[in-house]
């Protein structure tokens, strides 16, 4: 049987007392309830509001649970509604592109993907669910870098690796790709991140208007662009997508 780290269990433990029951708890019920020595539940607490995920009450020495645990919380409510609420729109994209779809969120200086249809042929194709894809030089992170202030300072602070011929890694020439992206709405990466490859990307909003994620085709070169020009048809395909996932989310029309 595998061995469990037992501070890690008494702080859970903690924190679901501090879910439960009493809106905050003094250090003494805290550790008669988990039959802890106070010192050790003491010891508990001030390590878990060093991180935030938890707060003393100034005035009564009180604890409740912190505003860090709220934004984790927050979090993993956030993608997986933006994954349900996509599911079908973006089964429409890859039908009505003939291309692999793609949903991705900022996740640790670059782009998680948590959702991909795949491209509707007999092909062989691998699930890239949880893959990570750059923010400098993918459609995804070109759209998530130029609508999300923290996506754009990881993309401007990262080393922008030249992964192809074609990849922008100069600051001021990516800058300008960002503000190109929100003046027209959608980003493309044609060969930037992998030769004889090009995406398309338009953002995801919620119902604050805030982007929380960015959908995709991607496909060969040849067919999601003609005559070297990104097809018009699939970036209105794209956006169409992006905003009915957005209207979904609450967040009305753009």
């Amino acid at each position: 049987m595998a061995r469990t780290i037992q501070s890690l269990e008494r702080a859970a433990a903690v924190l679901r007392l501090l879910a439960g029951g009493e809106r905050r708890l003094g250090l003494s019920d805290i550790a008669s309830t988990l039959g802890l020595a106070k010192g050790t539940a003491h010891g508990l607490l001030r390590t878990l509001q060093q991180e935030g995920f938890v707060e003393q009450d100034p005035a009564s020495g009180r604890y409740q649970l912190g505003a860090e645990l709220l934004r984790l919380g927050n979090s993993y409510l956030d993608v997986h509604e933006l994954r349900a609420r996509a599911l079908v729109w973006t089964d429409d994209l890859a039908r009505s592109s003939g291309e692999s779809v793609y949903l991705g969120v900022l996740h640790q200086r670059g782009v998680l993907i948590v959702h991909h249809v795949f491209r509707p042929d007999d092909s062989r194709q691998v699930l890239e669910v949880g893959a990570m894809q750059p923010l400098h030089s993918t459609a995804l992170g070109k759209v998530l870098a130029a609508y999300d202030p923290v996506a754009r300072s990881e993309a401007m602070d990262s080393g922008r690796e030249a992964l192809t011929a074609h990849t922008i890694t100069d600051p001021e020439s990516f800058e300008e790709v960002l503000e190109l992206t929100r003046s027209r709405g959608w980003a493309a990466d044609v060969e930037e991140t992998w030769e004889g490859v090009a995406s398309i990307a338009a953002p995801v909003h919620d119902r604050r208007r805030m982007p929380v994620g960015a959908v995709a085709v991607t496909g060969a070169v040849e067919r999601v662009c003609a005559d070297g020009e990104i097809q018009p048809r699939l970036v209105a395909a794209v956006r169409d997508c992006a905003r009915a996932v957005s209207r979904d989310l609450g967040a009305g029309r753009f």
